[in-house]
């Protein structure tokens, strides 16, 4: 059996979509022969993320990293995230002449931005560094591919997303909230744009699903929003099911797992017209598009409930994690190379991207 070492710093009991589509990928890959094994922040002690106490991160040493990869024995490894754990997988790699491949899940220098003065040209240039030796860079949309090709990243290829169909589906489910409800679901932060949500006057009911730094000042400031907290499984299928238009206000995300969740329920989106849901939906007849988000949330409940299953159906995770597979496993041997002073950023030379 084929055992690939995934190392991420996104782990339980965080909810996000790098963590559902890490475990979903697992999940599938292990039906056609392929072992996921995860080197995660619980093999170690970890401390709260300054401005988001939610998520913590890893405190790994490298003799740590180095004992745990050899005890997998991996025949790929593959690294998901810039954090601490990636960060020291990415040396080991180097230095003992491992190849190895990552993905590019989050927009950093968005998120990065808006809670502090870094520039986003800056935190683009630790990330081509960081993904620079990567035999494959996985990008979840062709937009995303794109755009980190035209930023400077190299070998960067496509992997796709996919949606449970037997636990996200249309059930008969009675929200007891005045309609229509128009849902949102995911960290409740401020990357994720809520406010543009919350502030519209629409009929009905606004309904936050997700925790996050943000959750508590968006409860004061828009109290006749309903904020129900986090929800899993079943629970969080049957709130889908049962409201009438997903809202997808972010304007920064990579992909939007939660766009399929709420299309495979029978739920039309309203979103921006932002790389994101223009990339997941492109021209499908299942969602609304528009700068005006209001009016794109007015106009998404026409449309039938049938067209967004059958779109979602056509997104599997075992199709996701054959890709996944495939670009992990067709790596060249590398061989041993330390870092040197001109491996690293240098923020002061002239940059095309640097104002980016």
């Amino acid at each position: 059996m084929t055992k690939i070492l995934v190392a991420t710093d996104a782990w339980h009991p965080q909810v996000n979509g790098v963590v559902r589509t890490l475990t979903m990928m697992a999940e599938a890959a292990g039906s056609f022969g392929v072992e996921i094994v995860f080197l995660t922040p619980q093999s170690f002690r970890t401390f709260a993320m300054p401005s988001y106490p939610d998520l913590r991160l890893a405190l790994p040493h490298p003799a740590d990293i180095a004992e745990l990869i050899a005890r997998a024995k991996p025949d790929s490894i593959h690294i998901a995230t810039e954090g601490p754990i990636g960060w020291l997988v990415r040396r080991y790699c180097r230095k003992y002449g491992v190849p190895f491949t990552t993905s590019f899940h989050t927009r950093f220098p968005e998120y990065v931005s808006a809670r502090s003065p870094v520039p986003e040209g800056w935190v683009w240039r630790v990330l081509r560094w960081f993904h620079r030796p990567s035999q494959a860079v996985m990008a979840a949309t062709p937009a995303l591919a794109a755009e980190l090709r035209a930023r400077g990243f190299r070998n960067v290829v496509l992997w796709s997303r996919g949606v449970d169909t037997a636990l996200f589906h249309p059930c008969v489910t009675d929200l007891c909230l005045p309609a229509p409800v128009y849902l949102s679901v995911g960290r409740v932060a401020v990357e994720k744009n809520l406010e543009a949500f919350l502030e519209l006057d629409l009929p009905g009911t606004k309904l936050v699903v997700g925790d996050g730094p943000a959750r508590r000042s968006l409860e004061r400031k828009f109290p006749d929003a309903v904020f129900l907290g986090a929800r899993h499984g079943k629970e969080l299928a049957e709130i889908y099911a049962g409201a009438d238009v997903f809202v997808f206000p972010s304007k920064t995300d990579t992909f939007g797992l939660v766009l399929l969740e709420a299309l495979a329920s029978g739920l039309p989106v309203a979103a921006f017209p932002v790389t994101g849901p223009r990339d997941v939906i492109g021209n499908a007849p299942v969602a609304v598009l528009k700068d005006d988000l209001r009016e794109a949330c007015l106009e998404a409940l026409a449309i039938p409930a049938r067209a967004c299953v059958e779109f979602a159906a056509r997104h599997t995770w075992q199709a996701s994690a054959r890709v996944f597979v495939d670009h992990a496993t067709n790596v060249r041997p590398a061989a041993p190379e330390g870092e040197t002073e001109g491996d690293a950023p240098n923020f002061v030379a002239e940059d095309p991207h640097f104002a980016a």
